[in-house]
Protein backbone atom coordinates (compact mmCIF):
# COMPACT_ATOMS: atom_id res chain seq x y z
CA UNK A 1 0.00 0.00 0.00
CA UNK A 2 2.84 2.40 0.77
CA UNK A 3 4.13 4.48 -2.12
CA UNK A 4 7.90 4.44 -1.75
CA UNK A 5 8.54 7.08 -4.40
CA UNK A 6 5.99 9.41 -2.84
CA UNK A 7 7.81 9.11 0.49
CA UNK A 8 11.12 9.94 -1.18
CA UNK A 9 9.68 12.96 -2.95
CA UNK A 10 7.93 14.23 0.18
CA UNK A 11 10.98 13.85 2.38
CA UNK A 12 13.22 15.53 -0.20
CA UNK A 13 10.87 18.54 -0.32
CA UNK A 14 10.58 18.90 3.43
CA UNK A 15 14.26 18.33 4.23
CA UNK A 16 15.14 21.05 1.71
CA UNK A 17 13.16 23.61 3.72
CA UNK A 18 15.31 24.99 6.52
CA UNK A 19 13.41 25.08 9.81
CA UNK A 20 15.66 25.61 12.81
CA UNK A 21 13.93 26.39 16.09
CA UNK A 22 12.28 29.83 16.12
CA UNK A 23 12.34 29.91 12.30
CA UNK A 24 9.62 27.43 11.35
CA UNK A 25 7.53 29.75 9.16
CA UNK A 26 8.68 28.29 5.82
CA UNK A 27 7.95 24.67 6.72
CA UNK A 28 4.69 25.74 8.38
CA UNK A 29 3.55 27.43 5.17
CA UNK A 30 4.39 24.31 3.17
CA UNK A 31 2.61 21.99 5.60
CA UNK A 32 -0.46 24.17 5.72
CA UNK A 33 -0.90 23.75 1.98
CA UNK A 34 0.04 20.06 2.02
CA UNK A 35 -2.46 19.11 4.70
CA UNK A 36 -5.17 21.20 3.05
CA UNK A 37 -4.63 19.07 -0.06
CA UNK A 38 -5.36 16.05 2.15
CA UNK A 39 -8.65 17.57 3.26
CA UNK A 40 -7.59 18.98 6.63
CA UNK A 41 -8.80 22.14 8.33
CA UNK A 42 -5.80 24.12 9.54
CA UNK A 43 -5.36 26.35 12.57
CA UNK A 44 -2.27 28.12 13.91
CA UNK A 45 -2.09 29.31 17.49
CA UNK A 46 -0.20 32.28 18.93
CA UNK A 47 2.55 30.27 20.61
CA UNK A 48 5.13 31.87 18.33
CA UNK A 49 4.31 35.33 19.62
CA UNK A 50 4.84 34.12 23.18
CA UNK A 51 8.19 32.40 22.68
CA UNK A 52 9.73 34.36 19.81
CA UNK A 53 9.19 32.06 16.84
CA UNK A 54 8.03 33.28 13.43
CA UNK A 55 5.26 30.63 13.40
CA UNK A 56 2.74 29.19 15.79
CA UNK A 57 1.92 25.55 16.42
CA UNK A 58 -0.14 24.03 13.60
CA UNK A 59 -3.25 21.97 14.32
CA UNK A 60 -4.58 20.02 11.33
CA UNK A 61 -7.96 18.32 11.70
CA UNK A 62 -9.33 15.61 9.43
CA UNK A 63 -12.98 14.70 10.07
CA UNK A 64 -12.46 10.97 9.51
CA UNK A 65 -14.78 8.54 7.80
CA UNK A 66 -16.13 6.67 10.83
CA UNK A 67 -17.42 7.64 14.24
CA UNK A 68 -15.12 7.50 17.23
CA UNK A 69 -12.87 9.50 19.51
CA UNK A 70 -10.24 11.52 17.63
CA UNK A 71 -6.70 10.19 17.49
CA UNK A 72 -3.83 12.59 18.17
CA UNK A 73 -0.79 12.50 15.87
CA UNK A 74 2.12 14.58 17.15
CA UNK A 75 5.25 15.83 15.36
CA UNK A 76 7.44 18.92 15.55
CA UNK A 77 8.44 21.27 12.75
CA UNK A 78 11.74 22.58 14.10
CA UNK A 79 15.21 21.06 13.84
CA UNK A 80 18.46 21.54 15.67
CA UNK A 81 21.34 23.38 14.01
CA UNK A 82 23.40 23.64 11.83
CA UNK A 83 20.42 23.92 9.50
CA UNK A 84 21.21 26.60 6.93
CA UNK A 85 20.83 25.52 3.28
CA UNK A 86 20.20 21.85 4.03
CA UNK A 87 20.91 19.66 0.99
CA UNK A 88 19.35 16.21 1.37
CA UNK A 89 21.10 13.45 -0.57
CA UNK A 90 19.54 10.08 -1.45
CA UNK A 91 22.03 7.30 -2.15
CA UNK A 92 21.45 3.54 -2.04
CA UNK A 93 18.10 4.04 -0.34
CA UNK A 94 19.46 6.20 2.49
CA UNK A 95 18.95 9.92 3.00
CA UNK A 96 21.82 11.98 4.42
CA UNK A 97 22.72 15.64 4.29
CA UNK A 98 25.54 16.89 2.13
CA UNK A 99 27.65 16.76 5.29
CA UNK A 100 27.69 20.38 6.40
CA UNK A 101 24.31 20.42 8.16
CA UNK A 102 21.88 18.17 9.96
CA UNK A 103 19.40 16.34 7.73
CA UNK A 104 16.20 17.18 9.58
CA UNK A 105 14.81 13.66 9.80
CA UNK A 106 14.15 14.64 13.39
CA UNK A 107 11.28 15.23 13.00
CA UNK A 108 10.44 15.58 9.30
CA UNK A 109 10.47 11.81 8.91
CA UNK A 110 7.50 11.70 11.28
CA UNK A 111 5.66 14.37 9.31
CA UNK A 112 6.31 12.53 6.04
CA UNK A 113 5.02 9.27 7.51
CA UNK A 114 1.80 10.89 8.71
CA UNK A 115 1.22 12.38 5.27
CA UNK A 116 1.87 9.04 3.57
CA UNK A 117 -0.45 7.23 5.98
CA UNK A 118 -3.26 9.68 5.18
CA UNK A 119 -2.66 9.26 1.45
CA UNK A 120 -3.01 5.49 1.85
CA UNK A 121 -6.16 5.81 3.97
CA UNK A 122 -7.76 7.81 1.18
CA UNK A 123 -6.52 5.62 -1.69
CA UNK A 124 -7.51 2.36 -0.03
CA UNK A 125 -10.74 3.81 1.37
CA UNK A 126 -9.80 2.61 4.85
CA UNK A 127 -12.30 3.89 7.45
CA UNK A 128 -10.66 6.04 10.12
CA UNK A 129 -11.68 8.13 13.11
CA UNK A 130 -11.14 11.91 13.17
CA UNK A 131 -7.48 12.87 13.33
CA UNK A 132 -5.98 15.79 15.23
CA UNK A 133 -2.44 16.44 14.00
CA UNK A 134 -0.27 18.80 16.03
CA UNK A 135 2.95 20.04 14.44
CA UNK A 136 4.69 22.01 17.15
CA UNK A 137 7.39 24.65 17.12
CA UNK A 138 10.56 24.86 19.21
CA UNK A 139 10.40 21.29 20.49
CA UNK A 140 14.18 21.17 20.39
CA UNK A 141 14.36 24.17 22.74
CA UNK A 142 12.72 22.53 25.72
CA UNK A 143 9.30 21.65 24.25
CA UNK A 144 8.43 25.35 24.17
CA UNK A 145 5.71 25.12 21.52
CA UNK A 146 3.85 22.25 23.18
CA UNK A 147 4.04 24.04 26.53
CA UNK A 148 2.18 26.99 25.01
CA UNK A 149 -0.45 24.89 23.21
CA UNK A 150 -4.08 25.56 24.14
CA UNK A 151 -5.23 22.03 24.96
CA UNK A 152 -8.86 23.08 24.99
CA UNK A 153 -8.57 23.01 21.19
CA UNK A 154 -8.05 19.22 21.23
CA UNK A 155 -10.63 16.50 21.82
CA UNK A 156 -8.33 13.46 21.53
CA UNK A 157 -7.73 11.39 24.65
CA UNK A 158 -4.94 9.21 23.24
CA UNK A 159 -2.39 9.42 20.47
CA UNK A 160 1.09 8.80 19.11
CA UNK A 161 4.07 11.07 18.69
CA UNK A 162 6.17 10.17 15.66
CA UNK A 163 9.51 11.18 17.12
CA UNK A 164 12.18 8.67 18.12
CA UNK A 165 15.01 6.72 16.55
CA UNK A 166 14.96 3.14 15.30
CA UNK A 167 12.18 0.99 13.87
CA UNK A 168 9.39 -0.96 15.59
CA UNK A 169 10.16 0.75 18.89
CA UNK A 170 7.55 2.39 21.10
CA UNK A 171 8.39 4.61 24.06
CA UNK A 172 5.93 4.54 26.94
CA UNK A 173 8.10 6.04 29.68
CA UNK A 174 10.26 9.15 29.68
CA UNK A 175 11.76 11.10 32.55
CA UNK A 176 10.83 14.35 34.21
CA UNK A 177 13.51 17.04 34.17
CA UNK A 178 14.65 20.01 36.21
CA UNK A 179 16.85 22.65 34.65
CA UNK A 180 18.87 25.17 36.56
CA UNK A 181 21.09 28.19 36.06
CA UNK A 182 23.52 28.89 38.87
CA UNK A 183 25.50 32.13 39.04
CA UNK A 184 28.45 32.20 41.44
CA UNK A 185 29.86 35.55 42.50
CA UNK A 186 33.36 35.96 43.91
CA UNK A 187 35.56 39.07 44.04
CA UNK A 188 37.85 40.23 41.27
CA UNK A 189 41.45 41.20 41.78
CA UNK A 190 44.62 41.43 39.72
CA UNK A 191 45.85 37.87 39.28
CA UNK A 192 49.53 38.86 39.27
CA UNK A 193 49.65 41.79 41.68
CA UNK A 194 47.22 40.86 44.47
CA UNK A 195 45.58 37.46 43.86
CA UNK A 196 45.10 36.96 47.60
CA UNK A 197 42.56 39.79 47.53
CA UNK A 198 40.28 37.96 45.11
CA UNK A 199 37.84 35.09 45.30
CA UNK A 200 37.70 33.06 42.09
CA UNK A 201 34.16 32.21 41.04
CA UNK A 202 35.58 29.67 38.59
CA UNK A 203 37.52 27.94 41.36
CA UNK A 204 34.38 27.71 43.50
CA UNK A 205 32.46 26.22 40.59
CA UNK A 206 35.25 23.75 39.87
CA UNK A 207 35.37 22.52 43.45
CA UNK A 208 31.60 22.10 43.49
CA UNK A 209 31.46 20.23 40.18
CA UNK A 210 34.30 17.95 41.24
CA UNK A 211 32.21 16.81 44.21
CA UNK A 212 29.00 16.18 42.29
CA UNK A 213 27.75 12.82 41.05
CA UNK A 214 27.14 13.49 37.35
CA UNK A 215 26.34 11.40 34.29
CA UNK A 216 24.28 8.27 34.94
CA UNK A 217 23.34 8.24 38.59
CA UNK A 218 21.28 5.05 38.42
CA UNK A 219 19.00 3.24 35.97
CA UNK A 220 16.39 6.00 36.32
CA UNK A 221 18.39 9.16 36.85
CA UNK A 222 20.97 11.32 35.07
CA UNK A 223 22.59 14.68 35.83
CA UNK A 224 24.69 17.03 33.75
CA UNK A 225 26.24 20.46 33.56
CA UNK A 226 26.19 21.47 29.92
CA UNK A 227 27.74 24.95 29.89
CA UNK A 228 30.01 27.07 32.04
CA UNK A 229 30.77 30.70 31.25
CA UNK A 230 32.78 33.21 33.22
CA UNK A 231 35.83 35.35 33.60
CA UNK A 232 37.13 38.33 31.69
CA UNK A 233 40.86 37.81 31.19
CA UNK A 234 43.68 35.54 32.31
CA UNK A 235 45.11 38.27 34.56
CA UNK A 236 41.86 38.90 36.46
CA UNK A 237 40.57 36.74 39.30
CA UNK A 238 37.09 35.93 37.89
CA UNK A 239 34.23 37.62 39.72
CA UNK A 240 31.39 35.65 38.16
CA UNK A 241 30.68 32.32 36.52
CA UNK A 242 27.39 30.91 35.21
CA UNK A 243 26.56 27.21 35.15
CA UNK A 244 23.67 25.60 33.28
CA UNK A 245 22.64 22.05 34.01
CA UNK A 246 19.85 19.55 34.38
CA UNK A 247 18.69 16.52 36.30
CA UNK A 248 16.39 13.90 34.76
CA UNK A 249 14.68 10.95 36.38
CA UNK A 250 11.78 8.59 35.90
CA UNK A 251 11.33 8.78 39.67
CA UNK A 252 10.09 12.10 41.05
CA UNK A 253 11.61 11.52 44.48
CA UNK A 254 15.02 10.78 42.95
CA UNK A 255 14.67 13.86 40.74
CA UNK A 256 14.08 16.04 43.79
CA UNK A 257 16.90 14.49 45.84
CA UNK A 258 19.47 14.74 43.04
CA UNK A 259 18.52 18.35 42.34
CA UNK A 260 18.76 19.24 46.03
CA UNK A 261 22.13 17.49 46.31
CA UNK A 262 23.64 19.50 43.45
CA UNK A 263 22.35 22.78 44.84
CA UNK A 264 23.54 21.99 48.37
CA UNK A 265 27.07 21.19 47.14
CA UNK A 266 27.29 24.55 45.38
CA UNK A 267 25.97 26.31 48.47
CA UNK A 268 28.59 24.62 50.65
CA UNK A 269 31.46 25.63 48.39
CA UNK A 270 30.16 29.19 48.15
CA UNK A 271 29.85 29.43 51.94
CA UNK A 272 33.44 28.25 52.39
CA UNK A 273 34.83 30.87 50.00
CA UNK A 274 35.76 33.81 52.25
CA UNK A 275 38.86 35.95 52.57
CA UNK A 276 40.00 38.53 55.12
CA UNK A 277 41.45 41.82 53.89
CA UNK A 278 42.39 44.02 56.81
CA UNK A 279 39.30 44.43 58.95
CA UNK A 280 36.97 43.38 56.13
CA UNK A 281 35.69 39.88 55.38
CA UNK A 282 34.73 39.22 51.81
CA UNK A 283 32.34 36.37 51.00
CA UNK A 284 31.22 34.68 47.83
CA UNK A 285 27.54 34.47 46.92
CA UNK A 286 25.29 32.75 44.44
CA UNK A 287 21.92 32.98 42.70
CA UNK A 288 19.77 30.12 41.47
CA UNK A 289 17.13 29.80 38.76
CA UNK A 290 15.42 26.42 38.99
CA UNK A 291 12.51 25.31 36.86
CA UNK A 292 10.57 22.14 36.19
CA UNK A 293 11.31 21.52 32.52
CA UNK A 294 8.75 18.78 31.95
CA UNK A 295 6.78 16.20 33.89
CA UNK A 296 7.37 12.45 33.50
CA UNK A 297 5.67 10.37 30.85
CA UNK A 298 4.42 7.04 32.22
CA UNK A 299 1.91 5.18 30.07
CA UNK A 300 0.81 1.83 31.48
CA UNK A 301 1.68 -1.35 29.60
CA UNK A 302 -2.03 -2.18 29.24
CA UNK A 303 -3.03 1.29 28.04
CA UNK A 304 -5.56 1.45 25.19
CA UNK A 305 -3.13 3.12 22.78
CA UNK A 306 -0.51 0.41 23.40
CA UNK A 307 -3.10 -2.31 22.78
CA UNK A 308 -3.84 -0.71 19.42
CA UNK A 309 -0.14 -0.54 18.57
CA UNK A 310 0.46 -4.17 19.53
CA UNK A 311 -2.48 -5.22 17.33
CA UNK A 312 -1.06 -3.17 14.46
CA UNK A 313 2.36 -4.78 14.87
CA UNK A 314 0.82 -8.24 14.99
CA UNK A 315 -1.07 -7.58 11.75
CA UNK A 316 2.23 -6.68 10.09
CA UNK A 317 4.06 -9.60 11.77
CA UNK A 318 6.39 -7.06 13.35
CA UNK A 319 6.23 -7.17 17.16
CA UNK A 320 6.71 -3.74 18.71
CA UNK A 321 9.32 -3.28 21.42
CA UNK A 322 7.96 -1.12 24.25
CA UNK A 323 10.60 0.52 26.41
CA UNK A 324 11.63 3.60 28.38
CA UNK A 325 13.66 6.49 26.99
CA UNK A 326 16.08 8.96 28.55
CA UNK A 327 14.87 12.07 26.78
CA UNK A 328 11.77 14.23 26.93
CA UNK A 329 9.48 15.07 24.03
CA UNK A 330 6.16 16.71 23.30
CA UNK A 331 4.59 13.44 24.46
CA UNK A 332 5.52 14.41 28.02
CA UNK A 333 3.44 17.55 27.65
CA UNK A 334 0.48 15.77 26.04
CA UNK A 335 0.41 13.18 28.82
CA UNK A 336 0.63 15.93 31.39
CA UNK A 337 -2.49 17.45 29.86
CA UNK A 338 -4.55 14.27 29.90
CA UNK A 339 -3.84 12.88 26.42
CA UNK A 340 -2.38 9.37 26.75
CA UNK A 341 0.46 9.51 24.23
CA UNK A 342 3.31 7.16 23.36
CA UNK A 343 6.24 7.75 21.01
CA UNK A 344 6.64 5.67 17.85
CA UNK A 345 9.96 5.25 16.02
CA UNK A 346 10.27 6.88 12.60
CA UNK A 347 13.52 5.26 11.42
CA UNK A 348 15.76 8.25 11.96
CA UNK A 349 19.27 7.70 13.30
CA UNK A 350 22.37 9.65 14.34
CA UNK A 351 20.11 12.60 15.04
CA UNK A 352 21.42 15.99 16.17
CA UNK A 353 24.62 15.48 14.17
CA UNK A 354 25.77 16.22 10.63
CA UNK A 355 25.95 12.43 10.19
CA UNK A 356 22.17 12.08 10.58
CA UNK A 357 20.53 9.61 8.21
CA UNK A 358 17.36 7.69 7.52
CA UNK A 359 16.63 4.73 5.27
CA UNK A 360 13.65 4.89 2.94
CA UNK A 361 12.83 1.30 3.88
CA UNK A 362 12.45 2.37 7.49
CA UNK A 363 10.13 5.24 6.61
CA UNK A 364 8.05 2.75 4.63
CA UNK A 365 7.85 0.48 7.69
CA UNK A 366 6.86 3.35 9.98
CA UNK A 367 4.19 4.47 7.51
CA UNK A 368 2.80 0.92 7.30
CA UNK A 369 2.60 0.73 11.08
CA UNK A 370 0.88 4.11 11.32
CA UNK A 371 -1.77 3.06 8.78
CA UNK A 372 -2.53 0.00 10.88
CA UNK A 373 -2.65 2.04 14.09
CA UNK A 374 -5.11 4.52 12.59
CA UNK A 375 -7.17 1.70 11.09
CA UNK A 376 -7.65 0.23 14.59
CA UNK A 377 -8.10 3.45 16.57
Amino acid sequence: MINRQRICDEFMRQASIDSPSFKEAAIAEYLEQRFKELGADIEFDNAGEKIGSNSGNMIARLPGTKAGEPLLLSVHMDTVTPADNVEPVLKDGIFTSSGETILGGDDKSGIVEIIEAIEVLHEQKIPYVPLEIVASICEEQGLLGAKQLDFSKLKAKHGVAMDTTGVDIVINRAPAANRFKIDIFGHEAHAGVCPEQGISAIQIASRAIARMPLGRIDEETTANFGTIHGGLASNIIPKQVSLRGEVRSHNIDKLRKQTELIISIVEEEVDKATIRIGDETKCASMSLELKEDFTPMQVAEDAHILQIIHEAGTALKRPQEVRAAGGGSDANIFNGNGIETVIVATGMSKVHTVNEQIAVDDMVKASELLVEIIRRA
